[in-house]
């Protein structure tokens, strides 16, 4: 599983950025990261945690590597179609100014 820092360095990495221009893009200190590594702080506030999840496009489960918590898709008879379905599970992963922004394109193509 790792920690809490090797989870999110290794995000860092597959997204391509350091985890100081992480920290920038979300307004975080510089320090986070090197605090996490080095024990100085043992974990991290939730809107922080929101923060760096939905940067990568996760949960906030999914960064804290709890694989158990994470959704379970359910059989519904809901009336959705697949492909509804699908839009649907990738809003859940968008952050929230992401969502403000579909949801008004979503209006205007009504």
């Amino acid at each position: 599983m790792g920690t809490l820092y090797e989870r999110i360095n290794t995000l860092c990495k597959a997204k391509g950025v350091s985890g100081s221009r992480m920290c920038l893009d979300l307004g975080l200190s510089k320090s986070t990261m090197s605090d996490l590594k080095n024990g100085r702080i043992k974990g991290i506030s939730i809107p922080t945690a929101q923060k760096i999840a939905g940067y990568f496009g996760i949960t906030v489960d999914e960064l804290y590597g709890d694989e158990d918590k994470k959704e379970k898709p359910t059989v519904q008879d809901d009336g959705l179609s697949e492909e509804k379905r699908k839009l649907i599970d990738k809003i859940k992963k968008l952050p929230e100014d992401q969502v403000r922004l579909l949801l008004q394109v979503a209006e205007r193509i009504q």
